[in-house]
C-alpha cells in the first residue's frame, strides 16, 4: 500500500494503566490505514502527538506505508537514544532472566553519556545513571519512579542523540568505548567490557530491525576484546581436610550455622550451585538407609538477582537448569559424608511445607547474605590469618571448584564429571586446568617412559624402509 495521503486524523491519546506498567498510545489514521504507537512516559507520547499534529496543520503529505509526514525521513526522525534503549530494553524484558535484565541495563547506563547532550539543565551523571539504573532501564519500574526522576528521563528523552547518529562510524567507536568505561575515566574488567559490548552489538542489531539504522555499526568496528582467563586460580581450591574443617566451623556459627552445614556441604560434595542447592527438596533426594551413596535430581535454579529485577518482586528469580533445555534434570551422586549429613539436617530441622530443605531461621527462604555472612565468619574461625587474606575458599562458589577440582584429581572421566556439573567438557578443562594436580609430572614421566624404553627403538627401526623402498 504505496503512495501518499492528506487524509490524516488524529485521536486523544489512550491511557492503559496495567497491574505492572501504564502505557500512552498515540493512535492516527492516513487515508485508509490506521497506526498506533506505545510510550511509557506520557511526555513522550504527548511529543509525538504533538509534531503529528503540527505537520497536519502545516498540510504535509503522509506516508500511507510508514503512517508518517514524507519530510521525517529515517535520518531525520530524530528517535532518541534513550527512548530507543527503553523500547530495547522493553523487548527484551519478559524473556530475559533477571540476571540478563540487570547486565542490559548495567551495560547501557555505561554507554549513555557518550549520547547524551551537552544542554543546559543536564543533571549530574550520578542522578543520570541513578535513574536509569533504578528505574529507566527496568520494564517493571519505569513509571513507578518518583517525580524528580520521571523529570531526568524527560530531560534524557530531549538531550539524548538520536539513533541515527551512529551510523557515522566515529560516534558509534565512541559509544563503544564508553560502554567499556568506568565515570572516573577506568577501564572496567574484562568480563563487563565483553559483556558490554555483546550488549551494545545486539541493541544495535534491533536498531536495523526497527529500520533506524541501516546496518549495525559495531560490527564494522575493529575493538580488540580483553583478555579474561577463564581457569580457577588454585590458590581458591581447599583439600579435604580443610573441607571438614570450614564445615565444622560453620556448625560453630549461631544462630544460623547449623541449619548451613548440609548446604555447604552439598557444594563441597556434590558440586551444587548455590542457586541449585537452595532449591532441593527432599523429593529430589535418594538417600539409602545403609549410610552409601544416594542420588540427587537437580532440576530448578533460583539465581539471586535482587528485588528490582525479578517480576515477582523477590530476590530470587525461579528458573530451569543453567545451559540446559527446559524441563531437563541433572543427576549427581551423593557421596556417603553428605548423606549422613542431610539426614542429620533433616532430623533437627525438617523441610518447608512444600519439601524444600533450607530456609532461614524464622522460616523464610535463605538469604544469600545470611550463608556469606556466616561463610566468612566460619573462614575466620578455621583458618590463621594468613589463609584468611588469601583467595582461599574465599567465596562459597569456591567450595564446587574444590569439589570438582576432587573429582578430576581422583580419575573421573572429564566427560562424567562435567554431565554431573552441568558444563560442557571443554568449559570444565578450560576452568580447571590449572587445579589438575600432578598433570605436568605424570606426562613427564610417560615421555621419559617412551625416551627410555630399548624396544621402542627397536620397534621404530624395524619401522623404516630400506634405502630404495619406495612405500
Amino acid at each position: 500500500m504505496n503512495g501518499i495521503s492528506y487524509d490524516v486524523r488524529i485521536w486523544a491519546i489512550e491511557i492503559y494503566r496495567g497491574t505492572k506498567v501504564t502505557t500512552y498510545t498515540v493512535r492516527w489514521k492516513v487515508g485508509p490505514r490506521r497506526w498506533r504507537r506505545s510510550f511509557r512516559i506520557v511526555a513522550q507520547a504527548d511529543s509525538f502527538r504533538a509534531e503529528l499534529m503540527a505537520a497536519a496543520r502545516r498540510g504535509e503529505a503522509f506516508a500511507i506505508e510508514t503512517g508518517l509526514p514524507t519530510s521525517w525521513r529515517r535520518d531525520n526522525l530524530a528517535v532518541s537514544w534513550y527512548d530507543f534503549t527503553c523500547s530495547y530494553v522493553d523487548m527484551k524484558w519478559k524473556p530475559a532472566s533477571a540476571k540478563y535484565r540487570r547486565a542490559i541495563a548495567q551495560a547501557l547506563a555505561a554507554a549513555l553519556p557518550a549520547m547524551v547532550k551537552p544542554s543546559a539543565g543536564k543533571p549530574s551523571d550520578f542522578d543520570i545513571r541513578r535513574a536509569v539504573l533504578g528505574w529507566g532501564y527496568n520494564t517493571r519500574l519505569r513509571a513507578k519512579a518518583p517525580a524528580d526522576v520521571q523529570a531526568v528521563f524527560t530531560w534524557l528523552s530531549r538531550n539524548t542523540r538520536p539513533v541515527s547518529d551512529l551510523g557515522r562510524s566515529a560516534d558509534a567507536r565512541a559509544l563503544l568505548e564508553t560502554a567499556v568505561t568506568r565515570l572516573d575515566g577506568t577501564r572496567v574488567a574484562a568480563t563487563s567490557a565483553r559483556r558490554h559490548r555483546a550488549v551494545l552489538f545486539n541493541a544495535l542489531q534491533y536498531a536495523v530491525e526497527l529500520r533506524l539504522l541501516d546496518t549495525n555499526p559495531v560490527k564494522g568496528l575493529r575493538w580488540t576484546a580483553p583478555r579474561a582467563s577463564q581457569a580457577i586460580d588454585p590458590r581458591r581450591v581447599i583439600n579435604p581436610g580443610q573441607a571438614r574443617a570450614l564445615l565444622a566451623a560453620v556448625d560453630a556459627q549461631q544462630p544460623s550455622g547449623p541449619r548451613l552445614v548440609a548446604f555447604f556441604g552439598v557444594m563441597y560434595y556434590c558440586g551444587l550451585r548455590a542457586e541449585e542447592a537452595i532449591m532441593l527438596r527432599t523429593a529430589d533426594l535418594r538417600l539409602p538407609a545403609d549410610g552409601g551413596w544416594g542420588e540427587m535430581h537437580v532440576t530448578t535454579t533460583a539465581p539471586d538477582a535482587g528485588t528490582r529485577w525479578t517480576d515477582t518482586g523477590k530476590d530470587r528469580d525461579r528458573r530451569g537448569l543453567k545451559h540446559r533445555g527446559e524441563g531437563e534434570i541433572r543427576t549427581v551422586p551423593i557421596p556417603p559424608p553428605q548423606v549422613r549429613l542431610f539426614r542429620l539436617h533433616l532430623d533437627q530441622y525438617g523441610t518447608s511445607p512444600d519439601g524444600h530443605m533450607f530456609l532461614g531461621v524464622k522460616g523464610a527462604p535463605l538469604a544469600t547474605v545470611t550463608y556469606r555472612r556466616a561463610w566468612d565468619r566460619a573462614r575466620k574461625a578455621a583458618f590463621d590469618v594468613t589463609e584468611y587474606t588469601s583467595p582461599l575458599a574465599r567465596r562459597p562458589y569456591d567450595l564446587r571448584h574444590a569439589c570438582l577440582s576432587t573429582w578430576l584429581n581422583g580419575g573421573v572421566a572429564p566427560a562424567q564429571v562435567a554431565e554431573w556439573a552441568g558444563h560442557s567438557v571443554e568449559v570444565l578443562l578450560r576452568t580447571y586446568v590449572r587445579c589438575l594436580d600432578g598433570q605436568h609430572d605424570i606426562a613427564k614421566r610417560r615421555i621419559m617412559e617412551t625416551l627410555d624404553d630399548p624396544a621402542r627403538d627397536d620397534e621404530e627401526l624395524c619401522a623404516v624402509p630400506p634405502d630404495g623402498d619406495k612405500r
